[in-house]
């Protein structure tokens, strides 16, 4: 995809809820996954006196951002890491440091870059080597995992991240053809879980091997485990004031967020007591009423904001 067409699921709604926090000079928005920067420019568009840290694994996508954000250059400070590195690279920063942010952004997932690069691994529609790494400096590919995982291991990732009912089917089936040989490319991989599934189940539901390229992509990048990580701290740095949106694109991502929400937004008092106590306060407050959706008319124009769920908080005060 050409860096000029790309276009970010929800930007309006993000903007609109981010934007309030970040109009005070040197407000620190911290874009966790910056991909193409599409929410980032129009935020520092936006919000002339914002600061942006943007974080992305993927090093493709922090070149590709530098050129994208060159007229901000003097406001934007781009980090290649891991999203569950956030407290550390702000304290490596110095001020305007964790007192000073007012906004974080997740935008979890595979990248539109990233799916439309067939050597990157991640489509089953094109043939291409079984890579499916985000951070292409990290040593492990869905390839490794393919080929070697013990086939009850191979059967949980498939049940708990492709959420696949045949799981087990199909991890013996791969356990099977890689012993004939080596399992290195996504068309093979597709054909062998496409084989493994009942042909009743193959006619619905859209490509066979969406989900268990889904759980491989999550356990090649750690997804979920950086998330569980990466959003409680992450939250623990936002000032009073600040705002936190998240977009998820399937409902493991979405638990997760949703769980830590809710447990930032309810009071913690323990039952019985008369008054509630400070410390059990709430520390947030939502500012969506569940995960909302985009419009029918933004999926029709950019269908892979189908599966997109957002969620949005504001701090109301500070850990007692």
């Amino acid at each position: 995809m050409d860096r000029a067409q790309h276009v970010p699921v929800l930007a309006g709604r993000v903007t609109a809820l981010l934007s309030p926090a970040l109009t005070a000079e040197g407000a620190v928005l911290v874009d966790a996954t910056l991909g193409r920067a599409g929410h980032a420019r129009a935020l520092l568009e936006t919000c002339p006196g914002l600061f942006l840290v943007g974080i992305d694994a993927d090093v493709a996508a922090i070149e590709a951002a530098g050129e994208l954000l060159a007229p901000y250059a003097a406001r934007v400070t781009l980090v290649h890491a891991r999203y569950d590195e956030i407290p550390a690279i702000l304290a490596a920063m110095g001020p305007p440091g964790p007192a000073r942010v007012m906004g974080l952004l997740f935008d979890l997932g595979v990248s539109s870059p990233q799916l439309d690069d067939p050597a990157r691994g991640f489509a089953y529609a094109q043939d291409a080597p079984l890579d499916m790494r985000m951070d292409q400096t990290a040593e492990r590919t869905a390839a490794d995992i393919v080929n070697g995982y013990p086939p009850a291991e191979l059967a949980r990732i498939l049940h708990e991240y492709g959420e696949e009912r045949f799981a087990r089917r199909i991890a013996e089936a791969v356990v099977r053809e890689r012993a004939r040989a080596p399992i290195t490319s996504t068309q093979r991989l597709s054909t062998i879980v496409k084989d493994a599934i009942p042909a009743a189940t193959r006619r619905t539901g859209g490509n066979p091997a969406k989900r268990t390229f889904q759980a491989l992509r999550i356990e090649v990048n750690d997804e979920l485990g950086t998330l569980r990580r990466a959003l409680p701290a992450a939250l623990d740095v936002l000032a009073v004031g600040g705002r936190v949106v998240v977009l998820a694109y399937h409902s493991l991502e979405d638990r997760i967020v949703k769980r830590e929400l809710v447990r930032r937004t309810a009071d913690q008092t323990p039952p019985g007591l008369p008054v509630p106590a400070d410390a059990a306060a709430p520390q947030f407050r939502l500012l969506t009423r569940g995960a909302e959706r985009p419009s029918s008319e933004e999926v029709t124009s950019n269908p892979r904001a189908a599966s997109a769920r957002l969620r949005a908080a504001e701090r109301i005060r500070q850990a007692a």
